[in-house]
Parts: C-alpha cells; sequence; structure tokens
C-alpha cells in the first residue's frame, strides 16, 4: 500500500504524533497506514487517489453513508441557524429522547454523552448508585470502551485450546494499574454453568453484568436466547442490573437494535456509533427508576460533560433517527448483507473453504471454520490466518475491511450501489490468493 504520498505523510506524521497516528488503531505499519482524502456514500479515497468499497465503516457508525446529505445539511442548518453549544438545556435534548424511547421500549429516560466509553461508563456509575454495589462482570471478547475498568481481556492469542483453564486475563497495555480490576469478572458467553457460578458466588457485590450480546470486537459471536434469558432472569432474581452495551448493535441491526430481536431487554442500554452516522453522539438510559438515582440531589449519580449534547451531535442524531425510523434503510442494509453474505459464501465454497457467518446482516462476522462460534474461545480455533491474507489481499485490490476476523463487515445503505459482480470477482481473486500463500 506504501507510496510517495503516503510515505511522505507518515514520515511526517511520525515527527507530531506517537506511532504517526491519532490513535493506536489506526496504526497498520508504516506502508499500510490508511490516510484519507474524502469519503463518500459507501467509500473513500486515499491520499493517493486509490478507491475503495469500505466495510469498516468506521468501526460501525455509518449507518447511511459517507456525507449523507440527508444528515449534513440538518448539522449545517442547526450550526447556522442555533450554534453548537452554550452548555445549556435545548428542545432539542428532548426530541431525541423521544425519538429514542420510541424506537427502544425498554427505555423510560435518558442522559447523553459523546462517546460508548462515556455511554458504558454513565450506566455502570448508575447502577452502581442504584444498586449500592461494586462488582461488574463482563464476557471474554467483549469491548465496554477505554476506560481502566474496562480494558482487561482474555489472552486468548496465547490460551491452549486443549486446555481445561480458562485463558489468563490480562491488561489491554501498560499503564493500566492491576487494581483496577479488583472490581471486575469476565465469564464465557453462553456458559450456563459459569453464569450460575458467577451469582452463586457474587451475587451479593455484583452490580451490573455488561454484555453486548452480539459481540462487536469478536466477529459477532451472539449470546443464545436461552442463555440471554437465563441471564436476565438470574439479574432480576438478584438484583443485578443488567446492562447490554449497544454502542454497535443499536439503530442498526433493527430499528430497537439487539434486544428487540432477542425480545430481551435490559435495565440500562449504552448507545452511540450508528445514532448519528459518523457525528460524535451518545446515550445511556433505562428504567426511570434507575435513571432517576442520576442527578445533583443527594444521594445522587454524578452526570456531567462539557460537549454533552452538543447540537453537532445531536442534530446529526435527530436527523439519522428520523431517517431509520420513517424509511426502509434498515431493511435496504439487511438485504445488501444477506445478498453479501450468499455472494461470500458461493466464493468460499467454490475455492473450499470452511465458513460460517456469524450475526445479523448488518454487522456480520466471517469465520474460516466449520460451525459458528459460541463463544470467544471457539473464535481461538478457526483459521484466523487464512482470514487475514484474504482481508489484506482484498483490501489491496479495492475492499476496505479489518484485516482481523475479530472486526464485523458493517453494512451501510449507500451499500445498496455496490457493484456486486465486481465484489464477487475480487474475492474470489482474494481467497485463491490466500490459499496459495497460506
Amino acid at each position: 500500500m506504501a507510496s510517495s504520498k503516503q510515505q511522505q505523510l507518515m514520515t511526517e506524521a511520525h515527527l507530531h504524533m506517537p506511532q504517526g497516528v491519532a490513535e493506536n488503531y489506526r496504526y497498520w505499519g508504516d506502508d499500510n497506514t490508511v490516510f484519507v482524502e474524502n469519503a463518500k456514500g459507501c467509500g473513500f479515497t486515499d491520499c493517493d487517489g486509490k478507491t475503495y468499497v469500505d466495510f469498516r465503516l468506521g468501526y460501525g457508525p455509518i449507518i447511511l453513508g459517507y456525507r449523507d446529505a440527508r444528515v449534513d445539511q440538518a448539522v449545517v442548518q442547526q450550526i447556522t441557524q442555533r450554534g453548537t453549544l452554550t452548555g445549556f438545556s435545548t428542545a432539542l435534548d428532548i426530541e431525541v429522547v423521544k425519538q429514542i424511547k420510541a424506537l427502544c421500549p425498554q427505555i423510560d429516560k435518558v442522559r447523553f454523552a459523546n462517546s460508548g466509553t462515556e455511554a458504558v461508563m454513565g450506566a455502570i456509575r448508575t447502577a452502581r448508585g442504584f444498586t449500592q454495589r461494586d462488582r461488574v462482570a463482563i464476557v471474554e471478547g467483549s469491548f465496554h470502551g477505554l476506560f481502566d475498568e474496562m480494558m482487561w481481556k482474555a489472552d486468548i492469542e496465547a490460551w491452549d485450546p486443549n486446555s481445561k483453564l480458562a485463558p489468563r486475563v490480562i491488561p489491554f497495555g501498560v499503564g493500566v494499574p492491576e487494581r483496577a480490576r479488583a472490581l471486575l469478572d469476565i465469564f464465557r458467553l453462553n456458559d450456563f454453568e459459569g453464569l450460575e457460578e458467577l451469582f452463586a458466588t457474587k451475587h451479593e457485590q455484583l452490580a451490573c453484568v455488561v454484555l453486548e450480546p452480539i459481540i462487536g470486537n469478536a466477529g459477532s459471536i451472539s449470546a443464545s436466547p436461552a442463555w440471554l434469558q437465563r441471564l436476565r432472569d438470574l439479574c432480576t432474581e438478584h438484583g443485578t442490573m443488567l446492562i447490554i452495551d449497544e454502542v454497535k448493535t443499536g439503530f442498526r441491526v433493527a430499528k430497537g437494535g439487539a434486544q428487540s430481536l432477542y425480545g430481551i431487554y435490559a435495565d440500562l442500554t449504552s448507545y452511540a456509533k450508528a445514532m448519528g452516522n459518523g457525528y460524535p453522539v451518545a446515550a445511556f438510559g433505562g428504567r426511570a427508576d434507575v435513571m432517576d438515582k442520576v442527578g445533583s440531589h443527594a444521594g445522587g449519580v454524578v452526570h456531567g460533560g462539557t460537549y454533552t449534547a452538543n447540537l453537532v451531535g445531536l442534530s446529526a442524531a435527530h436527523a439519522t433517527l428520523d431517517i431509520l425510523t420513517h424509511t426502509t434503510a434498515l431493511q435496504t442494509i439487511d438485504g445488501v448483507g444477506e445478498r453479501l453474505q450468499a455472494l461470500l459464501g458461493r466464493v468460499f465454497k467454490q475455492a473450499g473453504v470452511e465458513h460460517a457467518f456469524a450475526g445479523p446482516p448488518a454487522m456480520f462476522g466471517i469465520h474460516f471454520t466449520a460451525t459458528v462460534p459460541q463463544n470467544y474461545r471457539d473464535w481461538r480455533v478457526t483459521n484466523s490466518d487464512l482470514y487475514r491474507s484474504f482481508a489484506w489481499k482484498l483490501i489491496d485490490l479495492g475492499v476496505m475491511l479489518e484485516p482481523d476476523s475479530r472486526e464485523p463487515w458493517f453494512i451501510c445503505e449507500a451499500h445498496q450501489q455496490l457493484d456486486f459482480a465486481w465484489l464477487e470477482d475480487v474475492s474470489t481473486q482474494a481467497i485463491s490468493f490466500a490459499l496459495d500463500n497460506h
């Protein structure tokens, strides 16, 4: 991917930013780090004029398409006619909450945030304040934001699949103190025995379980309905708050998010990403009695933020949610995802590659294995090296995706304009290359 312009920018960037990037996950090595010139619809052009069809979509926020005129015009109008922020309330606060509530029946009251990390932090603090407990539980393979308490993971790469022991838990990196995990429990998705053990031993201290029912950083591996229902029942029985993290799934996999697909609802929910079609906006909300614990009153949960409910983010959310509510955008997205899975399935079958799709059409994972993984440990035994080779060749051929199979393929409404015949051709080339060079 390296070119004269890319190399020039990379060299200069190293002078001004650690690793030459604004945040860690954009660094793909000096030769492969992408510098974008412009984006529109379902693709973008890099600094050297090469175009890509994009299934990464900034890790999922783009639900309609890059530079969607309907959303952008609403934002421009808001900026030019009303401003960006004052630190006071506006009627738009109420309007966006009403939109969320109309789509998500489990939501009674909402507070806004600026990122998924902030939304999850607010939800956890609220759960702790309401329950007067401290412990938090998450499942292996999940991602709930970049704050110290959630920056712990199962060391799956170093784990022996033949071992009867769980993977060891390690921090995302240095700088995360060991004491930050003192109140954190990590257990396995779809493991009934582990779930029962968690509540049998920790229920008196357990403030909340934070869960992505469709794990956005584990290739959309999903909770079974029976397991999720058992989790819901145990939380209810023991007064533990169930927080469903819909930062990736919210307003993407269905109008009401993953919870509407399952028909199983949380006490608190976090939202971000697709909520604003690329503009930074987030929220958390849930039951009225729980959310009413938030406030400046005595014994209240503290929540705030200078940029919270700024008019740029809220106007984008208002326009995006209006489109998702009143058009067939999500049906279009699901249709594209289903067509794409069928196309890729043909390519893999013709190449003799075992494969399984996980998750819904709007954000599906591809796993080179015979059966759909049921948890993060199952991902460990998929052929992720073959996938990585396949992905890098696709990128070379003009299809952008994350080279790691733990990141789903994200679909936006603008993908309906895809040249599917071309995509099938380059996918065939990519898997052939991967098999020859694996």
